[in-house]
């Protein structure tokens, strides 16, 4: 049987990515699983696992991954570290025509150089197998705590990027001090909102109905979780049909500025579409008994459905404050200003737990079918670019982007 050599390539993106696609122990566990595959690891710096690690799993060390038929890696590839004619997997951020990734598309084109995209890979119902989602839940719900303890000045939870791992994260929650009227709310589920939950869930925190969070007092800490027909409603008052929403939003208002009295805390974990109308506008945070005082964005989409989020923040720095009266940035202890906790690489602040939890997905969901049989097109339909040098028939669409028309 042919060998076939995977690579995993050392990150090369500033600011650096501790991740890796696949843990040491991983790599050992695909190569005894596979016989036929051999496992080649670029030597690096700056990964949360050590060269050392993987060596002592028996995993070859190498600079050179020319012999690889396949590379892997975590975030966009430096275009001065493409191979040609190799397969590659990795988050391009070209699927939405990100101008600042076009050059980046060229190159792979030019160098006909097949790309897989994670963010593609979908199963036969269409549902996306592989992502970072879940830890990015994790760190954003436990940094809105952090940011909480810090806006209201009661409490102070070690950064999570401080933390060697989840568990010493984790282990920091038992300073969390939340007056029994506390209220959270949480839009979107799928991979984001689950994780969420998970540290939600280690709280002493009762989780009731939208209805009796609007209605009702509490003598303990609350939260809900909000189904998208909770904060979005038909403009002529008809009734809300889901699938309607999705074909035809336009048609749709946000209902979300009643959480806005109620809450004191609100967990964005929602996919948006920029068709979708705004769920949070500026003018509506300009209401006198406003009581929404922290706002971790997971989701994280600049100046777009929540207003507050005006810009993306960074793990070293990850709070800013929003004025709703000047609609400008401001200090976040300022009493009146909404603490906004936007960072957009949260899953960076886990490396170890959120790489092997990643690695997991690779090898069940996705290394099946690239090395074996794909019944469903998982692979094909996950590729982006060929070796050809060309655009697939999915992304098609790229193609003026890609010359600069749009």
């Amino acid at each position: 049987m042919e060998k076939v050599r995977i690579g995993i390539i050392k990150e090369g993106k500033v600011p650096p990515d501790h991740r890796v696609p696949l843990t040491p122990k991983q790599c050992k566990h695909l190569q005894e699983i596979y016989p036929n595959i051999e496992m080649v690891v670029q030597p690096s710096p700056i990964r949360a696992f050590k060269d050392e690690e993987y060596t002592a799993e028996g995993i070859r060390l190498s600079e050179n991954l020319e012999d690889c038929s396949i590379i892997m890696g975590v975030k966009e590839v430096n275009s001065s570290d493409l191979l040609p004619n190799k397969t590659y997997f990795f988050f391009s951020h070209t699927l939405k025509k990100q101008p600042y990734n076009r050059d980046l598309l060229r190159t792979i084109l030019e160098k006909k150089i097949r790309l897989i995209d994670y963010e593609v890979l979908k199963n036969k119902q269409n549902k996306r197998i592989i992502g970072f989602g879940r830890y990015a839940g994790i760190v954003g719900a436990y940094n809105a705590f952090r940011t909480f303890g810090l806006k209201k000045g009661t409490y102070e939870l070690t950064a999570a990027n401080q933390c060697k791992d989840r568990e010493a994260m984790e282990a920091e929650m038992h300073k969390i001090v939340l007056s029994p009227d506390t209220k959270i709310v949480l839009t979107g589920f799928g991979r984001v909102g689950h994780g969420a939950r998970e540290i939600i869930d280690i709280l002493p925190i009762k989780e009731v109905s939208p209805e009796e969070f609007l209605t009702k007092k509490f003598e303990e800490p609350v939260f809900s979780h909000l189904e998208v027909e909770d904060y979005y409603a038909r403009k002529d008052g008809k009734p809300f049909v889901k699938n309607e929403f999705y074909s035809n939003p336009e048609l749709y208002c946000s209902s979300f500025k009643r959480f806005l009295t109620e809450a004191d805390i609100y967990i964005p974990c929602h996919f948006w579409s920029n068709k979708s109308p705004f769920i949070i506008t500026k003018e509506d945070l300009k209401i006198l008994n406003l009581r929404l005082s922290v706002v971790a964005d997971i989701s994280c989409d600049i100046a777009g459905p929540i207003a507050c989020t005006i810009r993306p923040s960074k793990i070293s720095d990850p709070i800013y404050g929003y004025n709703p009266i000047t609609e400008q940035e401001d200090d976040f202890h300022k009493p009146g200003t909404i603490a906004v906790m936007a960072v957009d690489n949260l899953p960076c602040e886990l490396p170890l737990d959120a790489s092997e939890d990643f690695g997991n997905e690779l090898i069940r969901q996705v290394m099946p079918f690239l090395l074996k049989d794909d019944p469903d097109n998982i692979i094909e339909r996950g590729t982006e670019t060929t070796l050809e040098g060309k655009l697939t028939e999915n992304f098609a669409y790229l193609q003026p982007y890609v010359d600069g028309l749009e």
